[in-house]
């Protein structure tokens, strides 16, 4: 009878102990703890307000697309040569085809070279997301999204703030030097365009949102692959698709100036401003250099001489 007693009474201690936060597992279903809720119920508000302020920094951009601002008004010099370009109804590379191929090819890159990670480098992750391919898509992803609402929303502010005229200003205002019978060299405040819609356009030169869309994308990608590039067969190969992407963003900025849509100084600024941002977010927004996992195991980088390892930015 005491033995009974006694096994009846550890029954019951381990019943109450499940019973304080404890998980308990039977017939396949896993109970999780209050502190387990309250971690999961933390994540998933950081990824809330991770969101949050991917919307916070595309307010600007929205802003200007949903023509909520207008640009400033700036006036121009009678006989100024700079904005007297004809307006061109083709462009070497329109905005669809932009914004397409940043998003696609690098977005594209990013997806299977998280995947391959996952898949075949065992990258461990500690998001509330269970599923890894998630949890990597979610960060690398997030942060060049990120990276584009904030260049793109730089971008949009210095337009609506300089108001600086396009090339084509005075053919898209539909205007002449002659028809404002103005003096050679005084400034004219203000013309009255045919065309409210072209002469808002008209009205954003600075700075290239091409150049720097095309920078920040092509330039984020090559440092991606910077990071995430463990094929050590072809030395040449990886430098050689960064040189191609850095030249496509190049070229995109080029022909801005070819297409009268911008000055030389809007696209030089515009190339400027992508770069630096995709190095601010590459480097201390996204995790790609702090979680690479390239090369040997870092028992034997330990024992090789510092001068010999890898640095990352």
């Amino acid at each position: 009878m005491s033995e009974k007693y006694s096994g009846d009474i550890d029954r019951m201690r381990a019943s109450d102990n499940r019973g304080h936060g404890a998980p308990a597992e039977g017939n396949g279903v896993k109970v999780f703890s209050e502190s387990e809720n309250g971690t999961l119920s933390k994540r998933r508000l950081l990824v809330g307000l991770d969101l949050f302020c991917l919307f916070v920094a595309s307010l600007p951009f929205l802003a200007c697309e949903l023509k909520v601002v207008y640009p400033y008004q700036q006036g121009f010099f009678c006989g100024d040569p700079s904005i007297s370009y004809p307006l061109l109804q083709r462009e070497l590379i329109p905005d669809g085809l932009l914004v397409a191929g940043g998003i696609l090819i690098t977005g594209l890159t990013i997806a299977v070279g998280e995947c391959y990670r996952v898949r075949f480098r065992g990258v461990p992750s500690r998001a509330f997301v269970r599923n890894l391919y998630v949890s990597c898509l979610y960060k690398e992803l997030g942060s060049f999204l990120f990276g584009c609402a904030v260049s793109q929303s730089l971008t949009n502010v210095a337009k609506l703030s300089v108001g600086r005229l396009r090339p084509h200003f005075l053919q898209a205002c539909g205007v002449t030097y002659g028809a404002l019978n103005c003096t050679l060299g005084t400034y004219v405040t203000k013309v009255t365009c045919k065309d409210p819609q072209l002469e808002e356009e008209a009205r954003k030169s600075f700075f290239s949102g091409h150049a720097s869309f095309a920078m920040y994308t092509m330039l984020y990608l090559a440092l991606y692959l910077q990071a995430r590039w463990c094929w050590r067969g072809a030395r040449l190969l990886r430098p050689l698709l960064q040189a191609g992407l850095l030249t496509l963003a190049l070229y995109t900025g080029l022909s801005r100036i070819s297409d009268y849509r911008h000055h030389p100084t809007d696209v030089l600024t515009g190339l400027l401003q992508g770069a630096l941002t995709a190095y601010w977010v590459a480097c201390h927004v996204s995790t790609m250099f702090k979680n690479a996992k390239c090369g040997p195991s870092p028992k034997l980088l330990l024992e090789r001489p510092l001068s010999n390892q890898h640095s990352v930015c």
